[in-house]
């Protein structure tokens, strides 16, 4: 039961609908699969914003790492609707640095976040946490904690085009 239908491996989390608060940066790995897998809203949990011109997104704004940021970008955070826009750039800390609000015509699933585990003198070793493709080699030996789409086809929207949203 702890293997999905990919022979990934996922950490166990508690399930306790509506009981405890908020960990920002801790996101619950169950919320969070489920939230990727139906693109549903990371914050309320209803069906996130999707249009013509794709899904929209809620990321911490790196566009200056990279030229078409954030296009081929791994992303392990699920979508939102135009209602929770606001609300999450006033309380998560990592957005209130700088947020960008965008739509992504792709998001494919590809892989996991997690930790490789590799064979130690006495059973298996943390050996790195980091992304891995589906098809990568070791996927076995990933205990996986987050679903990773890639964002492709994207387009930075300006918040005044979103009701009721100020990044």
């Amino acid at each position: 039961m702890d293997r999905d239908s990919r022979g990934v491996l996922w950490i166990r989390a508690a399930s306790r609908p509506g009981e405890g608060r908020p960990e920002f940066g801790e996101v619950h790995s169950l919320r969070q699969r489920r939230a990727m897998r139906r693109l549903l809203c990371q914050v309320c949990g209803g069906p996130a914003d999707q249009t013509a011109a794709g899904t929209l997104w809620l990321l911490p704004d790196f566009r200056e790492d990279w030229p078409g940021w954030p296009n081929a970008m791994a992303n392990a955070e699920p979508p939102v609707c135009p209602r929770c826009v606001e609300v999450s750039v006033r309380l998560c800390p990592k957005l209130r640095r700088g947020a960008a609000v965008i739509r992504a015509r792709e998001c494919p699933l590809v892989g996991v976040r997690g930790t490789l585990f590799v064979r130690g003198d006495d059973g298996p070793v943390r050996a790195a946490n980091d992304v891995f493709a589906f098809g990568h080699p070791r996927i076995g030996w990933v205990q996986a904690f987050s679903l990773v789409r890639q964002l492709g086809d994207c387009t930075l929207i300006p918040p005044s085009e979103l009701a009721g949203c100020a990044p």
